[in-house]
């Protein structure tokens, strides 16, 4: 598996039959920072995923075939968890920002 965000939707009125069920998302692969470290692709959409989002893409078929229960399914990628944050050193953070530490937490202002 890989990370990736979601960059944006593509529109087709005319698929192929495996392909109906599913919106068409552009993702762009990141490493654990939320740097971009591949080029963009596309994918079909197993999580409900929306623009913006850091999600979990799943490149093989055979399991993908298995999930969306399509023996003979065209798909190679598909979009199957919504990432919630990266947990690094013991620390949990959102991808795209950086490792929250002590020095960076500003106490909030009173008043």
């Amino acid at each position: 598996m890989r990370m990736a965000r979601v960059t944006g939707h593509v529109v087709s009125t005319i698929k192929e039959a495996t392909h109906q069920r599913y919106k068409l998302l552009v993702v762009q692969p990141v490493d654990t920072r939320g740097e971009p470290s591949d080029s963009s692709h596309l994918c079909i959409d197993l999580c409900q995923a929306g623009i913006g989002d850091y999600v979990l893409i799943l490149q093989e078929g055979n399991s993908i075939r298995f999930l969306t229960d399509q023996p003979r399914g065209a798909v190679d990628a598909a979009a199957v968890g919504v990432i919630d944050y990266v947990e690094a050193g013991g620390n949990q953070y959102p991808l795209g920002d950086p490792p929250v530490t002590p020095a960076t937490v500003r106490a909030p202002r009173k008043g």
